[in-house]
C-alpha cells in the first residue's frame, strides 16, 4: 500500500497535486469535480489587487490623495464598502461557500504588485474560512520598477503582519539575482514558495498587424525551470517548495518531488485533458513507487536534489560541457 501523503506549508495534503489558480477553481462545481478527480488541495481562482482596491475607491474618497492622512481615510473607506457587494465581498462568500462543500485544503490566491492598501483584505480572507493564502506578485520588467526585491519583500512582510494562516509566494523567475531572491524569501517567514509563476506574453497578429495575446497554456517542457531551481535550493531552503508551470503528467510531478519539491501545481494539463487526468496521474505515480520500492513520498523526496554546499553553477557547466563538447 502507497502512502501518497505529503506536507506542504503545515497542511497535509493525500497527495502531492494541487490545482492552481485557473478558471477551474472558480467555481464550487468544478472545484467539486476536482476533488472527485483527486486533487490534493485546489488555490482558488486569484482575485486581483486592483479588483480588491475597487472597494476602497468610494466617491467620497476620490479626492484622498490630495489630503492628509490618506491611508487611515482609504482604510476606513475599505472597511466600509466590505459590508456591500463587490468584487471583494464576492470573493469571501467565495471562500465560505468553497469550504463549506469540500474537504481538501482551500488556499485563497491575491495577484498583486504594490504594497498597498489590499494588504488589509488578507485579514478578511482568514475570517472566511481560507487554509492558507498564495500571493502572486506581479514582477514588470522594463516598467519602472527599479527595486523589485525590496517591493516583494515590503510585501510580504506586511501580509505577515496581518495574518496567521499559512503565507506561499509564487515567485517570477526574471528577478535579477534569482537565487538569492528565492533564500532571501524562504527565509522571510513565509510557508511556501511556488516556482515559478507563468510569465505573460504578447503575439503579433500578422493578418490584422496588431498585438495579441501569447500562448496562455503552458509547454510539456516548460517544467524545467523550476526543477533546476527547486534541485538546487530546496536543500536549504527554509520553507515548502511547490514546482509549478509545465507540470504535464505524472512522470514530472516524480521528477519534482525528487528534486526536493512537497507537492506541484498543475492547470495547463487539466485544460488538455480534462479534470479526471488527476485520477491517472496519481494512479501512475502510485505504480511507479511499487516498481521502485517505495511506500511513501517521504522515501524518495529529495533523493536527486543538487547538494547545496557546492557551487550549483558547476553543475550547469558541467551539463553543458557534457551535451554541447562531448565530455564525460
Amino acid at each position: 500500500m502507497t502512502d501518497l501523503s505529503t506536507d506542504y506549508m503545515g497542511l497535509r495534503l493525500k497527495n502531492p497535486i494541487i490545482v492552481g489558480s485557473c478558471s477551474l477553481t472558480g467555481t464550487v462545481d468544478t472545484i467539486l469535480q476536482l476533488e472527485k478527480s483527486g486533487a490534493g488541495a485546489i488555490v482558488l481562482k486569484s482575485i486581483f489587487e486592483e479588483e480588491i482596491m475597487q472597494s476602497v475607491e468610494d466617491p467620497k474618497q476620490k479626492d484622498c490623495n490630495t489630503k492628509p492622512g490618506v491611508k487611515k481615510e482609504m482604510s476606513e473607506a475599505y472597511k466600509y464598502n466590505q459590508r456591500h457587494s463587490d468584487k471583494a465581498t464576492e470573493y469571501l462568500q467565495f471562500i465560505k461557500e468553497v469550504k463549506k462543500n469540500i474537504t481538501i485544503p482551500v488556499i485563497a490566491s491575491i495577484n498583486c504588485r504594490t504594497n498597498g492598501e489590499w494588504i488589509d483584505f488578507t485579514g478578511d480572507i482568514e475570517k472566511a474560512g481560507a487554509d492558507a493564502i498564495e500571493i502572486n506578485v506581479c514582477h514588470l520588467i522594463n516598467h519602472q520598477q527599479k527595486n523589485d526585491e525590496k517591493n516583494l519583500e515590503r510585501i510580504i512582510k506586511s501580509v505577515l503582519a496581518v495574518v496567521k494562516v499559512p503565507l506561499a509566494v509564487k515567485l517570477s523567475y526574471m528577478y535579477t539575482n534569482l537565487r538569492e531572491t528565492i533564500l532571501s524569501v524562504s527565509s522571510s517567514g513565509v510557508k511556501g514558495m511556488v516556482l515559478f509563476s507563468k510569465p505573460y506574453f504578447i503575439d503579433i497578429d500578422t493578418n490584422n498587424l496588431s498585438i495579441s495575446p501569447g500562448k496562455m497554456l503552458s509547454n510539456r517542457e516548460d517544467y524545467v525551470l523550476s526543477l533546476k531551481w527547486i534541485s538546487m535550493i530546496s536543500g536549504a531552503a527554509k520553507c515548502s517548495m511547490v514546482g509549478s508551470n509545465g507540470i504535464h503528467h505524472s512522470n514530472v510531478v516524480i521528477k519534482q518531488l525528487l528534486a526536493g519539491a512537497d507537492a506541484v501545481q498543475v492547470v495547463s494539463t487539466l485544460y488538455l485533458n480534462g479534470t479526471t487526468y488527476i485520477t491517472k496521474m496519481i494512479h501512475e505515480i502510485e505504480q511507479w513507487m511499487l516498481r521502485k520500492g517505495f511506500f511513501s513520498i517521504s522515501q524518495f523526496k529529495g533523493k536527486i536534489r543538487t547538494t547545496h554546499t557546492v557551487d550549483p553553477s558547476m553543475y550547469d557547466r558541467a551539463g553543458f560541457m557534457r551535451y554541447y563538447g562531448r565530455i564525460g
